[in-house]
């Protein structure tokens, strides 16, 4: 007696002959997730559940980005699922920092890459956190180290500690960078005060704070562009 084959077999041969043929730009977001998780489940028809999570979290790049205890509310995210959609953001945040870090030019003369790495790498935590890009000389990257994690306030970041960790990079100048879960880059008050202290801190020590940049998923707020530096 012939074996009968599950429907989601064809259908998968024909997604992936899709994505092959058209390197996914003519994929709604659901099929390239579909991709992404026949690696992560490989014997169920896993559309039901891209489309689940396009439903709950509106687009591919929110699914592989949201934190892992949202992802674990939905029905049928298990290990494999968070391994393989986190996968796809750490791949994506190496991808840019490469891009940025090998590029000949000065960091600051390529805004598009370092806006791309810092959205990459930032703009879908869930808190407020301060990043710190140390540069040499030549106003190319060395490291970027995270300094605090949390609601950002004048009290909690010590300028002086920010200078001692650049200084320890042999960094000659800095850019901070820190998202905005709540989806507006307008700086607050805090954020500019804050700037300020670092930035003078910065001065004393023959240390450059070349930008300020906040990031979110759709839009980011260059202190540099608005003159907010002194």
């Amino acid at each position: 007696m012939d074996e009968i084959v599950p429907d989601y077999i064809g259908h998968r041969k024909r997604l992936r002959e899709r994505f092959l043929k058209g390197e996914g730009n003519d994929m709604a977001d659901y099929e390239l997730l579909e991709l992404l998780l026949m690696q992560a489940i490989p014997r169920k028809d896993v559309k039901p559940l891209a489309k689940e999570l396009i439903r709950v979290f509106g687009s591919f790049a929110n699914v592989v980005g949201a934190p892992e205890h949202r992802l674990r509310e939905i029905s049928g995210v298990k290990d494999s699922v968070i391994t393989t959609l986190k996968l796809v953001m750490v791949a994506a945040k190496r991808l840019s920092w490469e891009n940025l870090s090998s590029d000949d030019l000065p960091v600051l003369l390529n805004m598009d890459c370092l806006i791309d790495y810092c959205r990459s790498a930032f703009a879908y935590a869930e808190v407020e956190e301060l990043h710190i890009l140390y540069l040499n000389a030549q106003l190319k990257l060395i490291d970027n180290e995270l300094i605090q994690k949390g609601s950002l306030s004048s009290v909690s970041i010590s300028p002086r500690e920010v200078v001692k960790r650049a200084l320890n990079k042999n960094a000659t100048s800095i850019i901070m960078v820190h998202n905005h879960p709540s989806g507006s880059p307008k700086p607050s008050d805090n954020d500019i005060i804050i700037t300020k202290k670092i930035s003078q801190a910065c001065q004393v020590m023959g240390i450059k704070l070349q930008e300020h940049i906040i990031i979110t998923k759709s839009d980011y707020f260059s202190f540099l562009e608005h003159k907010l530096l002194a």
